[in-house]
């Protein structure tokens, strides 16, 4: 059964939780974390070139090529030598790493990749709506921004649209705008091989609701209600082989995977795809009355 992650943080618990310095990076904490976000998951080969290499539940994802590696999303603030431990116990080079992306810029998935693009060098390749925060370290962020930096703030070396594609290699990756959660949130579509079969797939970036969301439209957000609205339909559309998604609850990984060797038909998974997003599409209702 697929287990739906849903991030329900109050705006006060939130602010209370906040430990930082505005003006020195490395002084800077997640301002709210669950246990299962940096709890140790062991990484893996999902299918063909693609590899998960996150924790128990944020979802960061290794796409190797002979030109350099893609990292797609690096946890919270500290994350980086969790994810280069993983990196390296696959077999491969951190510091080949040469492409950063990122499902959407909340601190929990971005908060190690300042530190990342510093340590190999990588381009950072984020949606042009979510570049103002990953440049602000979160401060303008529509619900949890006005109270400081909330990760490391980088620049985006490249700004990101509906339909774009991103190329590095063998691998090509088509970039899917799907607004809401926050207004440059997106998810990624691409295919792997291995010697048996090509697999498409998705990383999708379920778009659950806050609880501090107005749909009705937010001072720094007024259209997010209908950005929501154009997420949950344009995504029922989409085809795939193999969904994946930025929490690993959100697609039961720990359900299918198991500890299992190989496995890539344990992910093809339409159904739960489906249900997820009837789950998220119900929410949305009943938070829209």
């Amino acid at each position: 059964m697929i287990r739906i992650f849903f991030t329900r943080i109050s705006f006060a618990m939130l602010m209370c939780l906040v430990c930082m310095s505005a003006g020195a990076q490395d002084t800077i904490k997640a301002p709210f974390n669950q246990e299962v976000w940096t709890r140790e998951y062991a990484p893996f080969r999902i299918a063909g070139d693609l590899y998960y290499v996150g924790s128990y539940d944020l979802g960061c994802y290794l796409i190797t090529t002979p030109e350099g590696h893609i990292l797609i999303n690096t946890g919270t603030v500290g994350s980086m030598p969790m994810i280069r431990a993983h990196v390296e116990q696959l077999g491969f080079r951190f510091e080949d790493i040469r492409i950063l992306l990122a499902t959407h810029a909340h601190f929990d998935h971005v908060g190690a990749m300042a530190a990342v693009k510093a340590a190999t060098g990588a381009q950072a390749m984020i949606e042009a709506h979510d570049a103002p925060l990953v440049a602000d370290g979160g401060e303008s962020d529509f619900i949890f921004g006005g109270r400081g930096k909330l990760f490391p703030p980088f620049t985006a070396d490249r700004l990101l649209h509906d339909h774009d594609t991103v190329r590095l290699g063998n691998i090509e990756i088509l970039v899917l705008h799907h607004p809401g959660h926050t207004p440059g949130a997106c998810s990624y579509l691409t295919t792997v091989h291995d010697d048996h079969r090509s697999y498409r797939v998705l990383i999708a970036n379920m778009p659950s609701v806050l609880d501090e969301t107005d749909l009705a439209g937010m001072p720094a957000y007024p259209n997010v209600g209908q950005d929501y609205a154009y997420t949950l339909d344009t995504m029922r559309h989409l085809q795939f082989d193999i969904w994946l998604a930025s929490h690993a609850s959100q697609f039961g990984l720990q359900q299918k995977h198991k500890g299992k060797r190989y496995h890539p038909a344990a992910f093809i998974d339409p159904r739960g795809y489906a249900k997820a997003l009837d789950a998220l599409d119900e929410r949305y209702r009943k938070k829209l009355k």
